[in-house]
């Protein structure tokens, strides 16, 4: 059972370091709008500051700012 765990461990290993290039030609698909994780890019920075702001947390979204929603 050991030997299988380790033998699929060294596969899924082996399978993450194949080496795919992504092309100069194949960039402009990755960065078609249709490929956004949002759909509206305003919404999700007004969400993400809302979010920022009430839970008092703040750091790697852009500048830092207060806790208390009153920036």
């Amino acid at each position: 059972m050991r030997r299988a765990v380790l033998i699929t461990l060294a596969l899924c290993m082996a399978g993450c370091a194949s080496g795919v290039k992504v092309n100069a030609w194949e960039k402009g698909d990755l960065a078609n709008p249709i490929m956004a994780f949002e759909s509206d890019s305003h919404d999700a920075r007004l969400i993400q500051h809302v979010r920022v702001s009430k839970e008092a947390a703040s750091g790697g979204y852009g500048i830092g700012g207060g806790g208390c929603g009153c920036n």
